[in-house]
Protein backbone atom coordinates (compact mmCIF):
# COMPACT_ATOMS: atom_id res chain seq x y z
CA UNK A 1 0.00 0.00 0.00
CA UNK A 2 1.27 3.42 -1.41
CA UNK A 3 0.16 6.48 0.99
CA UNK A 4 0.28 10.18 0.52
CA UNK A 5 -0.75 11.91 3.48
CA UNK A 6 -2.21 15.35 1.87
CA UNK A 7 -2.22 17.08 5.24
CA UNK A 8 -0.12 16.66 8.42
CA UNK A 9 2.31 19.02 10.42
CA UNK A 10 5.03 17.13 10.68
CA UNK A 11 6.71 20.26 12.33
CA UNK A 12 4.83 18.57 15.47
CA UNK A 13 6.13 15.59 15.04
CA UNK A 14 8.81 13.58 16.07
CA UNK A 15 11.28 11.68 13.87
CA UNK A 16 9.59 8.33 15.30
CA UNK A 17 6.69 9.01 13.46
CA UNK A 18 9.02 9.52 10.00
CA UNK A 19 9.90 6.24 10.98
CA UNK A 20 6.45 4.82 11.72
CA UNK A 21 5.07 6.40 9.25
CA UNK A 22 7.51 4.64 6.05
CA UNK A 23 7.10 1.38 7.60
CA UNK A 24 3.35 2.10 6.89
CA UNK A 25 3.50 2.84 3.84
CA UNK A 26 3.42 6.62 3.67
CA UNK A 27 6.16 7.85 1.02
CA UNK A 28 5.08 11.22 0.15
CA UNK A 29 3.21 14.36 2.41
CA UNK A 30 2.21 18.00 2.20
CA UNK A 31 2.52 20.11 5.01
CA UNK A 32 -0.20 22.67 5.15
CA UNK A 33 1.38 26.26 7.46
CA UNK A 34 -0.96 26.60 10.03
CA UNK A 35 -1.63 27.97 13.59
CA UNK A 36 1.02 26.62 16.25
CA UNK A 37 -0.95 26.66 19.35
CA UNK A 38 0.85 29.95 20.74
CA UNK A 39 -0.62 33.22 19.08
CA UNK A 40 1.81 35.25 16.98
CA UNK A 41 3.54 38.47 17.58
CA UNK A 42 5.35 39.52 14.23
CA UNK A 43 4.47 38.59 10.72
CA UNK A 44 8.73 37.65 10.82
CA UNK A 45 7.93 34.47 12.68
CA UNK A 46 5.83 33.34 9.76
CA UNK A 47 8.76 33.86 7.78
CA UNK A 48 11.17 31.79 9.59
CA UNK A 49 8.48 29.38 9.70
CA UNK A 50 7.56 29.30 6.62
CA UNK A 51 11.42 29.12 5.62
CA UNK A 52 11.21 25.97 7.79
CA UNK A 53 8.48 24.06 5.70
CA UNK A 54 10.87 24.93 2.68
CA UNK A 55 13.91 23.30 4.11
CA UNK A 56 14.38 21.79 7.27
CA UNK A 57 11.42 19.82 6.62
CA UNK A 58 12.05 18.58 3.50
CA UNK A 59 15.31 17.68 4.56
CA UNK A 60 14.40 15.54 7.69
CA UNK A 61 11.68 13.89 5.75
CA UNK A 62 14.20 12.93 2.75
CA UNK A 63 16.10 11.34 5.65
CA UNK A 64 13.65 8.41 5.96
CA UNK A 65 12.45 8.43 2.37
CA UNK A 66 9.69 10.73 2.34
CA UNK A 67 9.05 13.36 -0.19
CA UNK A 68 7.87 16.18 1.77
CA UNK A 69 5.76 19.66 0.11
CA UNK A 70 4.16 22.00 1.66
CA UNK A 71 1.38 24.44 1.53
CA UNK A 72 1.75 28.30 2.70
CA UNK A 73 -0.62 30.94 3.81
CA UNK A 74 -2.17 33.25 6.96
CA UNK A 75 -4.21 30.75 8.41
CA UNK A 76 -7.85 31.58 9.51
CA UNK A 77 -7.52 32.10 13.39
CA UNK A 78 -4.74 34.54 13.13
CA UNK A 79 -5.98 35.94 10.03
CA UNK A 80 -8.21 37.93 12.83
CA UNK A 81 -4.88 39.50 14.82
CA UNK A 82 -3.53 42.84 12.83
CA UNK A 83 -0.30 42.27 13.97
CA UNK A 84 -0.13 39.62 11.45
CA UNK A 85 -2.06 40.61 8.13
CA UNK A 86 1.14 41.83 6.71
CA UNK A 87 1.94 38.53 6.23
CA UNK A 88 -0.75 38.63 2.59
CA UNK A 89 1.90 41.45 1.22
CA UNK A 90 5.00 39.29 1.52
CA UNK A 91 2.93 35.62 0.69
CA UNK A 92 3.77 36.36 -2.97
CA UNK A 93 7.79 36.00 -2.82
CA UNK A 94 7.40 32.38 -1.15
CA UNK A 95 4.31 30.94 -3.18
CA UNK A 96 6.90 31.01 -6.10
CA UNK A 97 8.88 28.79 -4.43
CA UNK A 98 9.28 24.74 -6.15
CA UNK A 99 8.16 23.16 -2.51
CA UNK A 100 4.77 25.43 -2.12
CA UNK A 101 2.13 23.22 -4.01
CA UNK A 102 -1.02 24.66 -2.74
CA UNK A 103 -1.95 27.93 -0.85
CA UNK A 104 -3.48 26.77 2.77
CA UNK A 105 -4.67 26.17 4.84
CA UNK A 106 -6.77 29.22 4.07
CA UNK A 107 -10.96 29.24 5.36
CA UNK A 108 -12.78 29.85 8.62
CA UNK A 109 -12.07 29.61 11.84
CA UNK A 110 -14.62 31.68 13.57
CA UNK A 111 -16.37 33.21 10.89
CA UNK A 112 -15.51 37.07 10.83
CA UNK A 113 -15.28 39.70 8.42
CA UNK A 114 -11.19 39.20 8.56
CA UNK A 115 -11.40 36.16 7.95
CA UNK A 116 -13.49 36.78 4.83
CA UNK A 117 -10.87 39.57 3.06
CA UNK A 118 -7.98 36.91 4.11
CA UNK A 119 -10.23 34.01 2.29
CA UNK A 120 -10.64 36.22 -0.66
CA UNK A 121 -7.33 37.22 -0.81
CA UNK A 122 -5.51 34.38 -0.58
CA UNK A 123 -7.82 32.85 -3.35
CA UNK A 124 -6.59 35.39 -5.68
CA UNK A 125 -3.36 34.60 -4.88
CA UNK A 126 -3.55 30.95 -5.88
CA UNK A 127 -4.99 32.11 -8.87
CA UNK A 128 -2.54 34.59 -9.84
CA UNK A 129 0.29 31.69 -9.15
CA UNK A 130 -1.23 29.20 -10.80
CA UNK A 131 -1.56 27.22 -7.88
CA UNK A 132 -4.75 25.06 -5.99
CA UNK A 133 -6.38 25.97 -2.60
CA UNK A 134 -6.73 24.12 0.67
CA UNK A 135 -9.75 25.18 2.69
CA UNK A 136 -10.24 24.78 6.80
CA UNK A 137 -13.66 23.95 7.32
CA UNK A 138 -14.47 25.12 10.84
CA UNK A 139 -14.68 23.39 13.27
CA UNK A 140 -17.95 24.94 14.76
CA UNK A 141 -21.32 25.13 12.50
CA UNK A 142 -19.52 23.31 9.58
CA UNK A 143 -22.32 23.68 7.46
CA UNK A 144 -22.93 27.21 7.82
CA UNK A 145 -18.55 27.67 7.16
CA UNK A 146 -19.13 25.39 4.20
CA UNK A 147 -21.64 27.58 2.78
CA UNK A 148 -19.77 30.76 3.53
CA UNK A 149 -16.33 29.19 2.19
CA UNK A 150 -17.93 27.84 -1.29
CA UNK A 151 -19.88 31.42 -1.86
CA UNK A 152 -16.38 33.04 -1.60
CA UNK A 153 -14.79 30.49 -4.00
CA UNK A 154 -17.97 30.89 -6.18
CA UNK A 155 -16.96 34.68 -6.20
CA UNK A 156 -12.97 34.36 -7.21
CA UNK A 157 -11.32 33.80 -9.89
CA UNK A 158 -10.12 29.97 -9.08
CA UNK A 159 -12.30 27.20 -10.52
CA UNK A 160 -13.86 24.59 -7.89
CA UNK A 161 -11.91 22.11 -9.40
CA UNK A 162 -8.70 23.21 -8.36
CA UNK A 163 -10.43 23.88 -4.38
CA UNK A 164 -9.59 20.92 -1.90
CA UNK A 165 -12.11 21.98 0.91
CA UNK A 166 -10.94 20.22 4.27
CA UNK A 167 -12.36 18.88 7.59
CA UNK A 168 -15.81 17.77 6.01
CA UNK A 169 -17.82 15.25 7.61
CA UNK A 170 -21.31 13.35 6.91
CA UNK A 171 -23.11 17.21 6.97
CA UNK A 172 -21.19 18.81 4.86
CA UNK A 173 -20.21 16.34 2.38
CA UNK A 174 -23.00 16.50 0.00
CA UNK A 175 -22.85 19.93 -0.67
CA UNK A 176 -19.13 19.54 -1.30
CA UNK A 177 -19.44 17.21 -3.47
CA UNK A 178 -21.76 18.93 -5.43
CA UNK A 179 -19.75 21.91 -5.67
CA UNK A 180 -17.13 20.37 -7.46
CA UNK A 181 -14.46 20.99 -4.88
CA UNK A 182 -12.06 18.18 -3.93
CA UNK A 183 -13.22 16.70 -0.64
CA UNK A 184 -10.67 15.92 2.19
CA UNK A 185 -11.32 14.21 5.21
CA UNK A 186 -9.17 14.55 8.67
CA UNK A 187 -9.06 10.96 10.29
CA UNK A 188 -8.80 11.65 14.25
CA UNK A 189 -8.70 9.30 17.37
CA UNK A 190 -11.29 11.37 19.09
CA UNK A 191 -12.50 13.98 17.19
CA UNK A 192 -13.45 14.70 13.15
CA UNK A 193 -13.96 11.55 11.40
CA UNK A 194 -13.01 7.87 12.02
CA UNK A 195 -11.83 5.06 9.99
CA UNK A 196 -15.33 4.08 10.42
CA UNK A 197 -17.13 6.83 9.64
CA UNK A 198 -14.67 7.51 6.69
CA UNK A 199 -15.70 4.01 5.21
CA UNK A 200 -18.85 4.41 5.33
CA UNK A 201 -18.50 8.26 3.77
CA UNK A 202 -16.76 6.54 0.58
CA UNK A 203 -19.30 3.62 0.32
CA UNK A 204 -22.13 6.26 -0.07
CA UNK A 205 -20.22 8.86 -2.39
CA UNK A 206 -17.48 7.00 -3.75
CA UNK A 207 -13.69 7.95 -3.67
CA UNK A 208 -13.73 9.83 -6.46
CA UNK A 209 -11.94 13.59 -5.51
CA UNK A 210 -11.60 12.10 -2.21
CA UNK A 211 -8.56 12.66 0.12
CA UNK A 212 -7.94 10.88 3.43
CA UNK A 213 -5.37 12.63 5.78
CA UNK A 214 -4.20 12.51 9.67
CA UNK A 215 -3.92 16.24 10.00
CA UNK A 216 -1.99 15.08 12.74
CA UNK A 217 -0.42 17.97 14.86
CA UNK A 218 0.17 18.86 18.41
CA UNK A 219 -2.54 17.61 19.61
CA UNK A 220 -3.79 14.48 20.21
CA UNK A 221 -3.76 12.37 16.68
CA UNK A 222 -2.30 9.57 14.98
CA UNK A 223 0.06 10.19 12.29
CA UNK A 224 -1.04 6.40 10.85
CA UNK A 225 -4.77 7.17 10.25
CA UNK A 226 -3.99 7.01 6.43
CA UNK A 227 -3.01 3.67 6.70
CA UNK A 228 -5.73 2.67 9.34
CA UNK A 229 -7.92 4.05 6.55
CA UNK A 230 -6.94 1.79 4.00
CA UNK A 231 -6.51 -1.34 5.74
CA UNK A 232 -10.18 -0.99 6.89
CA UNK A 233 -11.53 -0.30 3.03
CA UNK A 234 -9.94 -3.34 2.43
CA UNK A 235 -11.19 -5.35 5.12
CA UNK A 236 -14.17 -4.18 4.03
CA UNK A 237 -14.37 -5.07 0.35
CA UNK A 238 -13.00 -2.09 -1.54
CA UNK A 239 -10.58 -2.97 -4.10
CA UNK A 240 -6.89 -2.06 -4.12
CA UNK A 241 -7.31 0.08 -7.23
CA UNK A 242 -10.08 2.01 -4.93
CA UNK A 243 -7.57 2.02 -1.83
CA UNK A 244 -4.87 3.55 -4.18
CA UNK A 245 -6.91 6.06 -5.95
CA UNK A 246 -7.75 7.24 -2.24
CA UNK A 247 -4.62 7.32 -0.78
CA UNK A 248 -2.01 7.86 -3.66
CA UNK A 249 -3.45 9.04 -6.80
CA UNK A 250 -6.11 11.74 -5.82
CA UNK A 251 -3.47 13.59 -3.56
CA UNK A 252 -1.04 13.73 -6.31
CA UNK A 253 -3.78 14.68 -9.12
CA UNK A 254 -4.71 17.63 -6.96
CA UNK A 255 -1.50 18.37 -5.90
CA UNK A 256 0.28 18.10 -9.18
CA UNK A 257 -2.10 20.86 -10.36
CA UNK A 258 0.46 22.75 -9.11
CA UNK A 259 2.62 21.60 -11.00
CA UNK A 260 5.38 21.60 -8.57
CA UNK A 261 5.05 17.90 -7.35
CA UNK A 262 8.29 16.02 -7.35
CA UNK A 263 7.63 12.48 -5.56
CA UNK A 264 11.45 10.90 -6.27
CA UNK A 265 14.24 11.11 -3.17
CA UNK A 266 17.30 9.95 -4.22
CA UNK A 267 18.80 7.66 -1.40
CA UNK A 268 22.09 8.31 -2.81
CA UNK A 269 21.55 12.38 -2.78
CA UNK A 270 20.02 11.76 0.61
CA UNK A 271 22.90 10.72 1.91
CA UNK A 272 25.27 13.07 0.31
CA UNK A 273 23.47 15.80 2.09
CA UNK A 274 24.86 15.31 5.20
CA UNK A 275 23.10 18.70 6.92
CA UNK A 276 20.81 20.86 6.72
CA UNK A 277 22.11 24.43 7.36
CA UNK A 278 24.87 22.83 9.47
CA UNK A 279 22.47 20.55 11.19
CA UNK A 280 21.51 16.96 11.19
CA UNK A 281 18.42 15.23 12.43
CA UNK A 282 21.13 13.37 15.31
CA UNK A 283 22.40 15.00 18.19
CA UNK A 284 26.71 14.85 17.68
CA UNK A 285 26.77 12.22 15.35
CA UNK A 286 26.39 11.57 11.42
CA UNK A 287 22.75 11.80 9.99
CA UNK A 288 21.45 8.48 9.75
CA UNK A 289 20.84 6.49 5.89
CA UNK A 290 17.96 7.03 3.85
CA UNK A 291 15.65 3.86 4.08
CA UNK A 292 15.48 1.31 1.41
CA UNK A 293 12.89 -0.77 0.12
CA UNK A 294 12.47 -4.55 0.97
Amino acid sequence: MRIFDPHIHMTSRTTDDYEAMYAAGVRALVEPSFWLGQPRTSPASFYDYFDSLLGWEPFRAAQHGIAHHCTLALNPKEANDPRCTPVLDELPRYLVKDGVVAVGEIGYDSMTPAEDTALAAQLQLAADHGLPALVHTPHRDKLAGLRRTLDVVGESALPPDRVLVDHLNETTVKEAKDSGCWLGFSVYPDTKMDEERMVAILRAYGPEKVLVNSAADWGRSDPLKTRKVGDLMRAEGFTEDDVDLVLWRNPVAFYGLSGRLDLDIDVEDTEAAATHEGNSILRGGAPAAAPTER
